[in-house]
C-alpha cells in the first residue's frame, strides 16, 4: 500500500511510517469491511462562498514562525490582497510543540516558534480585518509527525475555540485508502461534531484525498470544504501522473467533472491549493513549476470551478504579474457569487476545453480553455452551447477588462497554448 500525505512531499518511507502509525488504533482503519456509521447532519452556517486566503505548507513546510504569520497578514494588507478576498492565515502542521504520539496532555504550540501563543496571532489577524486558520489531524501523529487529535477531539476543538481561530485544516493524509466509508465519516465527524457545538465559529476542511467519494458526504457530517483528488504538483500539464500519485492541473480540473452537483453556499469542492507563482521552488510540491499564462489559466479555472481559493507562495515576495494575477476581482467575482455554483463542460472537443457557470444576476461566467500546444480558435454559441434564448448579449473579457460588445449568436476568440479567455456574458 502506498501513502502519500496531503500536499506533502516527504520521502516515501518516511510517509509510510507516519501513515502505519496514524493507522495503527485508528477504528481499524485499514479493515476493507463497510459498516455503518449512523450520524446527526451537521451545518455549521459558514463559508457561504468559497474561503479565500494564504496557507504556509506549499512554500514554507513546517519552518513557519509568528514573524512570518505576521510579516504576511500585514503584506496581505498591504498589496490588495484582504481587500480582494484573502482573509484567512492559515497555519499548516509544523505549529506544534510535540512529535510522536500523544500522551494525555493537551496539544500546545511551539514556544521558540511562537513565543506569545497563538492567540495573539488570531488576535493580531482580527485587528488587521482577517482570519486566523490552524492545522490538526484525525491520527495520533500529523502528516509531518507531531501530535494529532486522535481521542482528544472535544479537547482540541475547545482549545482552537479558546484560541479563537477561524478555520481548521483536519489532515487524514491520504492515509484511508483502504478504509470504509463509514470508517472515513466517523473520524472527521469526531472533530467535526465538537466544533459545531462550540459557540466559535470554525470553518471545517476535511482534508482527504477525494477517496470514499467524500463529496457525497462531507457537507453532511458539517465539513464546509473537501478536497476531490490527490495532491497538486506544481505542473499544468505533466505526462500522467508525476510518481503515479500527483494531479497536474489538467488533471484535477478532469477529476471534477461531474461533481457541480455536490457544490453550493457552504460546501464547496477542493481542487487544492493554489500553485500560482511557486515557479518550480516550492520545498514541499514536486514540479518544475509553470509559466505566467499557464498560472493565470489555473487561477481562472479555480475561480469559476467555486473551489477555495488558498495560495501558497510567500506574498512577501510576489512579482507584479502574479499580484495582478491574484487579484483580478472580475475574475473573483466568479468564485464569490452567491448562488454557488460550480462550473460545468459545456463543449469538449480535441484540445478545446469550454466551461460555463450561471451567476446570480442571470449574467454567465465562461472559461475558454485551449488544452494543447497549438493557438486554437474557439467559439461558443449562445444556443447550442448555452441554451440561450436572447439575440442580444453583451460579451466582457475578464483579463482585459473590456466590454467586447454584443453577439448576438456566437462569440470567438483566438486562445493560445494554454491560456483560458474568460468571460462575463449578459442577456440585455
Amino acid at each position: 500500500m502506498k501513502f502519500i500525505t496531503c500536499s506533502r512531499t516527504f520521502k516515501l518511507l518516511t510517509v509510510l511510517a507516519l501513515s502505519m502509525t496514524f493507522l495503527v488504533g485508528q477504528v481499524q482503519l485499514a479493515s476493507a469491511k463497510e459498516n455503518t456509521f449512523a450520524f446527526e447532519k451537521l451545518n455549521n452556517g459558514l463559508a457561504k462562498t468559497p474561503p479565500m486566503g494564504w496557507s504556509s505548507w506549499n512554500q514554507f513546510g513546517v519552518e513557519i514562525n509568528e514573524q512570518l504569520i505576521i510579516e504576511t497578514i500585514d503584506v496581505m494588507v498591504e498589496n490588495g490582497m484582504r481587500d480582494a478576498g484573502y482573509i484567512y492565515v492559515n497555519l499548516d502542521d509544523g505549529w506544534q510543540q510535540d512529535k510522536g504520539k500523544r500522551t494525555n496532555k493537551p496539544l500546545d504550540y511551539d514556544k521558540e516558534k511562537f513565543p506569545r501563543g497563538i492567540k495573539y496571532l488570531s488576535e493580531y489577524a482580527h485587528k488587521k480585518g482577517m482570519k486566523l486558520g490552524i492545522y490538526s489531524g484525525p491520527g495520533e501523529t500529523t502528516c509531518a509527525g507531531y501530535a494529532g487529535s486522535q481521542g482528544h477531539e472535544k479537547q482540541d476543538a475547545d482549545m482552537f475555540a479558546s484560541w479563537d481561530v477561524d478555520h481548521l485544516k483536519y489532515d487524514a493524509c491520504c492515509s484511508h485508502e483502504k478504509s470504509s466509508k463509514s470508517e472515513v465519516q466517523e473520524v472527521f465527524y469526531k472533530m467535526s461534531k465538537p466544533l459545531i457545538d462550540n459557540p466559535k465559529d470554525i470553518v471545517l476542511h476535511a482534508c482527504h484525498c477525494g477517496w470514499t467519494d467524500i463529496w457525497e458526504w462531507a457537507g453532511d457530517i458539517g465539513a464546509n470544504h473537501w478536497r476531490v483528488g490527490q495532491d497538486i504538483s506544481d505542473d499544468f500539464d505533466f505526462p500522467e501522473n508525476r510518481e503515479g500519485y500527483y494531479f497536474d492541473v489538467l488533471d484535477m480540473l478532469d477529476r471534477g467533472e461531474g461533481l457541480d452537483g455536490y457544490n453550493m453556499p457552504g460546501q464547496w469542492n477542493d481542487f487544492d491549493m493554489l500553485i500560482v507563482g511557486l515557479n518550480g521552488k516550492s520545498k514541499e510540491l514536486v514540479g518544475a513549476g509553470a509559466s505566467n499564462i499557464e498560472y493565470r489559466t489555473h487561477f481562472s479555472l479555480w475561480s469559476i470551478l467555486s473551489s477555495p481559493l488558498l495560495t501558497g507562495t510567500d506574498v512577501r515576495n510576489l512579482d507584479a504579474y502574479t499580484l495582478e494575477t491574484l487579484t483580478n476581482k472580475e475574475v473573483i467575482a466568479l468564485n464569490q457569487d452567491p448562488l454557488g455554483k460550480q462550473a460545468k463542460t459545456i463543449k469538449k472537443v480535441g484540445n478545446i476545453h469550454i466551461l460555463a457557470k450561471e451567476m446570480s444576476d442571470g449574467s454567465w461566467g465562461i472559461a475558454m480553455l485551449n488544452r494543447g500546444s497549438e493557438t486554437e480558435v474557439i467559439s461558443v454559441n449562445w444556443i447550442e452551447d448555452l441554451g440561450l434564448k436572447s439575440d442580444k448579449v453583451s460579451v466582457r473579457d475578464l483579463w482585459k477588462h473590456k466590454d467586447m460588445g454584443e453577439f448576438p449568436k456566437s462569440y470567438e476568440a483566438e486562445v493560445i497554448s494554454h491560456q483560458a479567455v474568460m468571460l462575463r456574458v449578459y442577456l440585455n
